[in-house]
């Protein structure tokens, strides 16, 4: 099936070169250092750089616009920054921030759909016109029709199968940042998967 080819010839993904940034400095450490007023600002900057990279990609793939995903994400880090002093280390600072940032992604989509009075699918039709137009997107047609088939779920199940499709976390790590049980993630993983295959099966 074409869904997975595609998966296998591993031409499903943005093409933008991702710069890996080696911080040789743990999460545990970092929350000391973000406990110490005096060293709190410096860790900040530790942290924006580790995590940027891979908070942006989990935004881009549910906003599929490159400016979008910069505004949802200096937000995040905002939010990170002014809620120091609320994170008391029950979850790990990764779980925090993807917290944050699926947060803030969702609740950019729903004012985008307020704003525009309409309906989930006149709204992801024109994310789907946006990713067309972004110049900083330069994936092939079948990448569109891979977004566009994964633009046809239901939000929280998108969000789903974008974790673990493309960035292969696991459900317990999910569930951490979703609120969510394992059971109910695989379900909708599988559920999601179904529906993306049909649609790729109705295009034959």
């Amino acid at each position: 099936m074409l869904f997975k080819l595609v998966k296998q010839l591993n031409v499903i993904k943005y093409q933008l070169t991702e710069s890996r940034i080696n911080m040789n400095i743990t999460d545990a450490e970092l929350q000391i250092q973000l406990e110490n007023p005096r060293k709190r600002a410096n860790a900040f900057s530790a942290l924006v750089r580790i995590y940027q990279e891979r908070l942006y990609w989990h935004i881009r793939k549910m906003v599929l616009s490159h400016e979008d995903s910069n505004d949802i994400l200096q937000n995040t880090f905002m939010k990170a920054w002014n809620g120091l002093d609320g994170f008391r280390g029950e979850s790990k600072l990764s779980t925090w921030l993807y917290r944050i940032a699926t947060n803030e992604t969702l609740t950019f989509l729903t004012n985008k759909r307020m704003r525009n009075l309409s309906s989930m699918d006149d709204v992801e039709d024109l994310l789907l016109q946006n990713l067309r137009a972004d110049s900083y997107f330069n994936g092939s047609e079948i990448q569109l029709k891979l977004q566009e088939a994964i633009l046809t779920l239901p939000e929280k199940q998108r969000l789903v199968f974008n974790m673990k499709y493309f960035d292969d976390i696991t459900y317990e790590q999910m569930e951490a940042v979703l609120g969510t049980s394992v059971g109910a993630l695989k379900a909708s993983y599988h559920h999601a998967v179904k529906k993306i295959e049909r649609f790729f099966a109705d295009e034959d």
